[in-house]
């Protein structure tokens, strides 16, 4: 039997996000600056004119981070050139906002989608606090006027959160809400406020944090749901007929209840305050072990209100928001049930999504762990969610050791 690494080690923590870095080193670079977005299971790319605003931004916090662990200047170039094809590209000069979607040939630029997304504007403002902290100046004043942007459009003070979308122009609002812009945007506010130390963003990550995982999960017995009416009533009926929807799938996800929980508790590092300690325990204990698959392993992808799985396939993102959201409930409670389920999911991640031939991870497994597609990175993956939640148990262990 093969022996499994120390997942628990700053060694192999390192080494895995230093593996999937590797994986997009030869193909990433794009000549229009930037970044290429779709890449096959070996690393070769199949489609190198879509640039979408999820992987452009993410694409900038993985080389913000990785220069600020290892140092390398190949790194800190990415993120200037990730920071002008943002500038250049999805910034729409005469809106302020930013284009979602991009056709690019060489040096020349087609908007395909200008819809304003708050959930895309949250990348923005994660994407400059981090490339501030990787020594863009600059970026801080982009970071207040992202914010100065999302605050003027899409800030719902009535409910205390943020709207959804907006057309190109912002003349027209759609009543969609959703809770999954608001937990991006609260993420990104606790990236903000690291980056620049400035208060605001800490307290309105605080004040997102509450209105998502207290009053709105008071609608629906306590747990998460994705979609809501213009007045932030639940909409039990939306995207039904589309659970795999990528950015607003049908159902209570696991992997956004144990991603809250995480910013719960990032957020008590910095005000520490007991209720969320242990909301983020109850939202990881409240999903975990219904989206456990206990036959074949790995957490499902989503459940109906009525706890029947509704979306077998495993997602690389909710295993690896997961073992980030266990390590840090470890950490802070010193209860071990936590680091089991630490163990369970990153062996179970080990043993099937990793990709030990190519490098990085599968996208999407079925319930039985088998591939379902030879994309390994399509637009939006990036491989954010898997070297950030590394970087997330690395920054865990070194502030509570």
């Amino acid at each position: 039997m093969t022996t499994q690494p120390n997942f628990a080690s700053n060694d192999f923590l390192h080494d895995h996000i230093k593996s999937i870095l590797a994986f997009y080193e030869p193909n990433v670079d794009a000549v229009s600056g930037g970044f290429h977005q779709n890449f096959m299971d070996d690393g070769s790319i199949f489609d190198e004119k879509t640039r979408h605003l999820v992987s452009s931004t993410r694409f900038v916090f993985n080389y913000a981070r990785a220069y600020l662990a290892y140092g390398d200047t190949r790194y800190k170039a990415r993120v200037e050139s990730g920071i002008q094809f943002l500038r250049d590209y999805h910034l729409q000069e005469d809106t302020g906002g930013y284009a979602w979607l991009l056709d690019v040939n060489g040096k020349a630029c087609k908007v395909v989608d200008a819809t304003n997304h708050c959930y895309g504007l949250a990348f923005v403002i994660l994407d400059y606090s981090w490339a501030l902290r990787a020594g863009v100046k600059e970026a801080e004043l982009y970071i207040h006027d992202a914010f100065e942007l999302m605050e003027t459009h899409f800030w719902d003070a009535e409910y205390g959160l943020y709207k959804d979308e907006f057309n190109a122009d912002f003349s027209r609002c759609s009543d969609y809400r959703g809770q999954n812009a608001n937990m991006h945007s609260c993420e990104a506010l606790i990236a903000a406020f690291e980056a620049t130390g400035h208060g605001p963003f800490l307290e309105r990550a605080l004040l997102l944090a509450h209105n998502i995982t207290e009053r709105q999960a008071d609608k629906a017995d306590g747990r998460i749901w994705e979609h809501y009416t213009k007045t932030w009533e639940v909409d039990w009926e939306y995207n039904k007929d589309d659970p795999k929807n990528l950015f607003r799938p049908w159902g209570f996800q696991p992997g956004h209840h144990t991603e809250w929980a995480k910013l719960l508790l990032q957020i008590h590092q910095y005000q520490p305050q007991d209720w969320l300690v242990a909301r983020a325990r109850s939202l990881f204990d409240a999903v975990i072990d219904i989206s456990w698959d206990n036959e074949n392993g790995g957490l499902y992808y989503g459940f109906a209100p009525d706890s029947r799985i509704c979306d077998d396939e495993k997602y690389f993102w909710v295993q690896a928001e997961s073992f980030a959201c266990a390590a840090r409930l470890a950490l802070e409670t010193g209860e071990d049930k936590y680091w089991q389920w630490y163990h369970r999911i990153w062996d179970y991640a080990w043993s099937y999504m990793v990709d030990h031939k190519y490098g990085a991870w599968f996208r999407i497994l079925s319930a039985k762990n088998q591939k379902l597609e030879t994309t390994k990175s399509p637009v939006g993956k990036t491989d954010y969610h898997t070297m950030g939640a590394c970087y997330d148990v690395l920054d865990a262990l070194s502030f509570y050791k």
